[in-house]
């Protein structure tokens, strides 16, 4: 994974908790899970790049 990629997750991953953490405290539901959607979607791209990495690893 990229450096470039990793920053990209990690602030998808820091704007996703922070819009939960909004839709908490403002009892605004959509937005709470809008921001667990985001979290969700790092994750998956950190996942797949992790995987991505692994397979370069075996081939090299």
């Amino acid at each position: 994974m990229g450096l470039d990629d990793k920053v990209k997750n990690a602030a998808k991953d820091i704007e996703g908790k922070v819009q939960e953490a909004a839709g908490k405290a403002t009892d605004n539901k959509e937005a709470e899970t809008k921001g667990k959607a985001k979290q969700v979607e790092a994750d998956a791209r950190k996942a797949g790049e992790s995987a991505k990495d692994n397979v370069k690893k075996a081939i090299d």
